[in-house]
């Protein structure tokens, strides 16, 4: 028989039983529980007492400090997507006078678990967090939220609880492939990278089932995984030419991947949008200067980051819960990858 004693209950195993966001039990059991109702506090300190949860002392001294920082950790500095987000979250930080503190996990879920717990040591007041990975990424972020105060952008891990702000993908990905309809596609391949992005498999789900509707062809054979780079996209668009295939558009999830298979195109004598129509997903600073332009669809990063940091740094997102993921409109820039006017 094991002797060894059963672990100790955690602040997120108090909120979880209690039903309530892992902030708000952190409020209930601490400073701030004036902020909350008197039901919801005795409801969530009667749970600790039943869990027998005890708060560690240093480490709460720690979270309540001020250091007017606030820590973000994203894939990687190198995508040009999460520069550009994160441009705009320091913008409306330094707007509130919080300086921020940034590190790249470059794509590695061990790298980003270092990074969170470094975070957890009490040397910011919040800490904003776009995920390697929706399932992988799932119980570093748990534990990390559960001792600093958290919010998503871009990408959610699996925890419904914590407050998350992205592009709605469903009305994006619907809006391109609308847009390829009007202009006569029949039949489109899709450049993905759902390996570690939940937004592409929502993106590739719509877009399967926009294609249906919308009565046109996106064969399960024509949707191929890429990696976040321009020559995964490019040994994707040579592959699929290899098999003979021939589509009327390229759907690609986002500006990156569309870089690329236009270049391959491009390179095996394929004429942009004449013989084939090329979209983006994004619309990163090189998909105007590409040439062909790339038509995209516009992720609104200052109205994302907006709200993300107001959700961090206010009582909004206390209750966490599907009430507090937003999911914003993007728009449909169209350039000349499929025929958009020139100049």
């Amino acid at each position: 028989m094991s002797n060894a004693e059963p672990p100790r209950p955690r602040l997120v195993d108090v909120a979880r039983v209690a039903g309530v966001s892992v902030s708000t039990a952190s409020r209930a059991l601490g400073r701030g529980s004036e902020l909350i109702s008197a039901q919801t506090r005795d409801h969530v300190r009667d749970v600790a007492r039943r869990l027998g949860y005890q708060a560690n002392p240093v480490a709460r001294s720690l979270r309540l400090a001020r250091t007017g920082q606030i820590g973000m950790v994203v894939p990687s500095i190198a995508n040009p997507f999460f520069m550009e987000l994160v441009v705009q979250v320091e913008h409306r930080l330094a707007e509130r006078g919080l300086a921020l503190l940034l590190s790249d996990s470059q794509m590695s879920l061990s790298k980003e678990d270092v990074q969170l717990r470094g975070f957890e040591s009490g040397q910011v007041d919040g800490l904003i967090i776009i995920p390697c990975h929706e399932s992988f990424s799932t119980p570093a972020v748990e534990r990390t939220s559960s001792l600093v105060r958290s919010v998503q952008l871009d990408r959610a891990v699996q925890l419904p609880e914590l407050p998350m702000v992205g592009v709605d993908d469903r009305h994006g990905i619907r809006t391109v492939l609308a847009h390829l309809q009007s202009l006569g596609a029949s039949r489109i391949a899709m450049l993905s990278n759902t390996g570690s992005d939940l937004s592409s498999v929502t993106r590739v789900r719509e877009a399967r089932a926009a294609a249906d509707e919308f009565g046109m062809r996106l064969s399960e054979s024509d949707v191929v995984e890429c990696s976040f780079s321009v020559e995964s996209a490019r040994e994707a668009i040579a592959s699929l030419l290899t098999r003979g295939s021939r589509w009327d558009a390229v759907v690609c999830l986002n500006d990156l991947l569309a870089i690329g298979a236009i270049t391959e195109l491009r390179h095996r004598g394929m004429r942009i949008p004449e013989d084939v129509m090329v979209t983006g997903f994004d619309d990163i600073q090189f998909a105007q200067f590409m040439r062909p332009s790339v038509t995209t669809l516009r992720q609104p990063l200052a109205e994302i980051a907006r709200l993300g940091v107001e959700l961090l740094l206010s009582d909004e997102g206390d209750e966490g819960g599907s009430a507090h993921r937003f999911a914003v409109k993007g728009e449909l820039i169209v350039r000349e990858s499929t025929g958009g006017l020139r100049g």
